[in-house]
Formats: C-alpha cells, sequence, structure tokens
C-alpha cells in the first residue's frame, strides 16, 4: 500500500498532538444517525486545519457495543455500522496524504461474548484448551456456587460470571473485570500471546501507525487468586489499583510490551518512521513511566492532569512529578484533558469541585468522577473561560498532547439525556445509579441549527443533541475570531512554528498564589491566573490569549502565551 507522503521528523510522537475520534459521534457519511469510517475520512480536511498531528480512532471493530465497541468481536474487520477495511484502508491513505498519521485501539485484556473462541470455549466445556484462552475458574462452596474471589468488576457488581454448561447445569464461572458481556483474556496463554502479535501485524500491514493499547496496566492476574480488601462502597473487593493488587499492573506486563515493541519495531521505515503505542494506565506517575521505557511503550496518558482541580498549586504539583518521573526513562509526557470516559473539561471546570486536589502534593479521593461531579450544578460560562485557559495550559507545557473531540467547539456534558437513551453498561450496573459516560459521547454538532447539526443529513442521532448546540458548530465557530474553534487553531498553528514548543524543558517563574508562570526556550513564556484577582502581566508582547486581557492586566481564569519585544507574532484574543 502507499504510505503517503515521506514524513520529515521520525520523533513525532514526542511532541504530537493527537485528535481522538469516537468513530459513533464524530460524523454519519450514510445518514442512519451512526458515525462512520466515511465520515472521519471526509473531515481530515477539518482536522488538517485545525492542526493536529494524527488521529487516534477508538474501537471500530465488530462489536455488539455492550460497551461503545470496547467488547470486540473480531479484531481484524470494521464494525458494520462503521463501514468496511476498505474505507479503513482508504482513511489511512487519506490521512498521510496529508500529513496525518492514524492510532487505533488495541483492547487486549478483554474480548466480547460473541467473539467465537469464547463461544467455543463455552462449547468446549471445563478443562478443554478453548477454555484455557479465557480465565474461567471453579466456584468456592460446597457446590461450586460462590465465586472463586471476592473481586468487584469495574462497571459494577461481581467480577466473575457462572456460566451454564452444555447439559444444563450451573458450572465454572469466568472473569471480567468490566462488565459480563467482556470476557478476559487469560495472558498465561501462549496462543493468545500470538493472537495479538498477528492482530499488531494486521493493522500494521494496512498502515496504522499505531495503538492506543485499552487499560495497559492489566492483562496480567495473580495465579494465586488472593481476595482483596472490601470496597465499604460496594461491598465487593476493592478494584483499586494498589501494590501488589492481583489484577492491576503486574511485573509480568514488562514483557509483554516488550513483545509488542519489538512488532512495532519491525515496521519502522523511512517513509513513516515508527509505529508507537500509547499506554492508557491509571497510575501513579512512578509506576506509569515504568510502561514508557526506551524498550516498551512509546507514552502514557497523563491522568493525574486531567484529574487535576482548577487551582495553581495542584496543577503545578501535578506538573512537577509529572516531568520529574519522565525525565527519569528518557521518555515524553503526554497530557489530557478529556476523553470518551470522564465528563467534558467545559463541566467539569464550571462545578464547585473541579477535579481532585493535589495540593502539597497529597492526592485525596474527594472526587470519583461521574458519581461524585454528576449531580453538581455547573456554570457553563465560567467552565468554557476554564476550559479555554486550561487547552492552552495543555499546549504550552512540554511534551504531546491530546484533544478529545468536540473540546475544540467548547461543548459540555450533556448530563440530562433521557434515560431511555442511557447505553452505557455503567447505568445497568449501578442498578440506574450512575448515569455514566454517554454525556460526553453524544455526537458533534458541524452545521445548521438543528439536530442533527450536520452530523449526519436527517436521521435522529443516536445519542440526542441538546437545542442550543447550534451556537457552538463547527460552522458557526469558523468565521467567529473569538471562538474556541479558531482559539485552538491559532494554539496548534504555534506549536508548529514556535521552536519552544513541544517535547523539551520549562522553567517555573516566582509568582503570587493562584498562578502558574513558566518560560521555555528560545523566548516563551506561559501565565496562567487561576485566581479570583487580577494579575499584573508588566510588559510582553502578547502571541496569544484564552480571553481578552485588560492591557498589562492577566483577568481570573485565564491564559497567556507571550513572547519577548520585536518577535513577530499574530494574536487570538
Amino acid at each position: 500500500m502507499n504510505p503517503g507522503p515521506k514524513f520529515a521528523d521520525h520523533d513525532w510522537w514526542r511532541s504530537a498532538v493527537v485528535y481522538q475520534v469516537y468513530p459513533r459521534s464524530f460524523a454519519d457519511s450514510n445518514n442512519d444517525g451512526v458515525g462512520d469510517v466515511a465520515g472521519i475520512t471526509g473531515k481530515l480536511d477539518y482536522l488538517k486545519g485545525l492542526g493536529v498531528d494524527a488521529i487516534w480512532v477508538s474501537p471500530w471493530y465488530p462489536s455488539p457495543l455492550w460497551d461503545g465497541g470496547y467488547d470486540v468481536s473480531d479484531y481484524r474487520d470494521i464494525h458494520p455500522d462503521f463501514g468496511t477495511l476498505d474505507d479503513a484502508d482508504e482513511l489511512f491513505e487519506q490521512a498521510h496524504a496529508r500529513g496525518l498519521r492514524v492510532l487505533i485501539d488495541l483492547v487486549p485484556n478483554h474480548c466480547s461474548i460473541d467473539h467465537p473462541w469464547f463461544q467455543a470455549a463455552l462449547a468446549a466445556g471445563p478443562g478443554s484448551p478453548e477454555r484455557e484462552l479465557f480465565v474461567f475458574r471453579e466456584g468456592r462452596g460446597d457446590g461450586g456456587e460462590l465465586p472463586p474471589t471476592n473481586w468487584g468488576a469495574s462497571f459494577g457488581g461481581g467480577a466473575w460470571e457462572r456460566v451454564i454448561e452444555a447439559d444444563g447445569t450451573p458450572g465454572q464461572w469466568f472473569l471480567h473485570m468490566f462488565a459480563p458481556e467482556q470476557p478476559d483474556w487469560n495472558w498465561e496463554n501462549p496462543r493468545v500471546l500470538e493472537e495479538f502479535d498477528g492482530i499488531l501485524r494486521f493493522w500494521f500491514d494496512r498502515d496504522a501507525d499505531g495503538f492506543r493499547v485499552d487499560v495497559a496496566d492489566s492483562l496480567i492476574i495473580d495465579q494465586d487468586f488472593p481476595d482483596t480488601p472490601i470496597d465499604p462502597r460496594t461491598g465487593k473487593g476493592t478494584w483499586e489499583k494498589y501494590p501488589g493488587a492481583p489484577c492491576w499492573d503486574r511485573p509480568e506486563l514488562a514483557e509483554i510490551q516488550r513483545r509488542w515493541r519489538r512488532v512495532a519495531d519491525e515496521y519502522t521505515n523511512s517513509a513513516q518512521g515508527p509505529r508507537i503505542f500509547v499506554s492508557e494506565a491509571y497510575l501513579p506517575f512512578e509506576r506509569m513511566v515504568e510502561y514508557v521505557r526506551a524498550d516498551r511503550l512509546h507514552t502514557s496518558f497523563n491522568f493525574e492532569f486531567l484529574q487535576s482541580e482548577w487551582y495553581a498549586e495542584s496543577f503545578r504539583n501535578v506538573i512537577d512529578k509529572s516531568l520529574a518521573a519522565h525525565r527519569g526513562v528518557g521518555a515524553p509526557a503526554t497530557w489530557v484533558l478529556g476523553n470518551h470516559d470522564v465528563i467534558r473539561p467545559v463541566s467539569r471546570y464550571g462545578k464547585s469541585l473541579s477535579g481532585r486536589s493535589f495540593r502539597s502534593g497529597v492526592v485525596t479521593d474527594e472526587v470519583h468522577w461521574l458519581d461524585d461531579m454528576a449531580g453538581l450544578p455547573v456554570d457553563v460560562a465560567l467552565g468554557r473561560r476554564r476550559a479555554r485557559a486550561a487547552a492552552l495550559l495543555m499546549m504550552a507545557l512540554p511534551g504531546g498532547c491530546y484533544v478529545y473531540q468536540g473540546e475544540e467547539l467548547g461543548l459540555e456534558e450533556v448530563e440530562d439525556l433521557p434515560e431511555e437513551s442511557l447505553q452505557d453498561p455503567v447505568w445497568v450496573r449501578s442498578n440506574h445509579m450512575i448515569r455514566g459516560r454517554d454525556g460526553c459521547r453524544v455526537p458533534i454538532p458541524w452545521s445548521g441549527n438543528s439536530a442533527p447539526f450536520g452530523f449526519g443529513t436527517d436521521a435522529d442521532p443516536w445519542l440526542p443533541q441538546p437545542n442550543h448546540w447550534g451556537e457552538l458548530t463547527a460552522e458557526r465557530q469558523d468565521d467567529d475570531p473569538d471562538s474556541m474553534l479558531n482559539l485552538y487553531r491559532a494554539a496548534l498553528a504555534e506549536r508548529h512554528r514556535n521552536t519552544a514548543l513541544g517535547d523539551g524543558e520549562m522553567s517555573w517563574e516566582e509568582s503570587e498564589d493562584g498562578i502558574l508562570s513558566f518560560t521555555r526556550e528560545p523566548g516563551f513564556r506561559c501565565v496562567v491566573n487561576t485566581g479570583d484577582t487580577d494579575h499584573d502581566l508588566g510588559e510582553a508582547t502578547v502571541i496569544l490569549t484564552s480571553s481578552p486581557l485588560g492591557g498589562s492586566v492577566l483577568p481570573p481564569n485565564t491564559t497567556v502565551w507571550v513572547l519577548p519585544p520585536n518577535t513577530t507574532v499574530w494574536m487570538v484574543s
């Protein structure tokens, strides 16, 4: 296949801005209410114009969609709602022709109950080679009626499901760390390792530039299957990732990741450079950076930055810890404000609890995202102002960053979706107590004054869009110099132009409470006001500001980028 034009920078991933596409909700090319691969291809010029370096496409595989595609039934094909393999090939080709790389999702911890191998395991019975591909165990109790361990599942309820054997009697239990429709693979089995080698090669052969690895800190299970401490909120064994936890961050992961890296390195070439991995691992920095050592994965999402409250000291502590940990292993930091699993930043920053406190370097458990923040009222105007400022902070930090679709439009979380429209398994598994993640997955608005806002032509989208989103469409924002969209375009253009930005170092400046101020060489300064009072910038040449300044005054909830005098710059305010 034609890989497209030659990419000059083989270290692109160290500074890259990657745009996350949630395919069901990005663009609907065939007017069936569901986004698709052809829809992504049709928006590549928009993404190129936005200024990103790559896109990451969330799972597009065949799936019954119990968990938004993270229950994969075939890792070597495209869900028919999303298109075909030919559509995927066209996306790779057209993206490369525009100088954009394409990452796709790898879901290695679990598959779908519809996966042929799991169906074969159910049919084959206890002790069979087919069952050895998954984590099947006998139950406890006289008749095996109790689950093998007390572990709780991440989506609620227990982590084990009992099967009915071919003779109609209750039988073994299988492990599912998430939903019962997502049985866990047995990574102790060599055939599983070989299968995933083949999956990587299949997509690398089709010109994928890399993979985002779903729950990269899972896969390996302590073979002693110990119980875990009881979580008082659930009554089940905790699924928290404490050191030595039986299901998380096991030392054997290192060799699996090295194995994947060796496969990816075989595909490095002068046209495309390295094929890369980005890790999803909600772990403290000192543990997470082990995944991005030179012979393992390339980068990992910085979730403590995403989780941080809107407070200067919390941001600074997270930034310092992240940079120090990454520096120790020679890897770049990768910053992120949102994704398909968390409340959108506009809503998060507009709540009275805007995140977790990292003040004085101490992490608290005051916020658990969906359950603790969902019911709080939102000041959308305040949240959007802070989200603009946070975007400029993120894009000024050393390393790369990720933008979740719709962040560049300033979309807020849709917290009032009708209950009958909710599809997240968290909603079901919590007995309709936790609404789940659908509010950040609503199809994004492109044009027009009413739904579907150019997402398709006239079909109702798979999740309903708010009526007021006509004010936030890409079309409406395109010619507005003060729009969120044009702020992102300006910031990303400056990242490409300015040699101080991207991978590298930074130095803090002394500043009062509520202010973050740092410099990057050559000659770049970023100042963020997270406080409640104005801050005097002094003499400065402004490149870009998230909200209007008052002369040399930086108002609250605003970020500004400045350069030394006598430098040719442009400005969006």
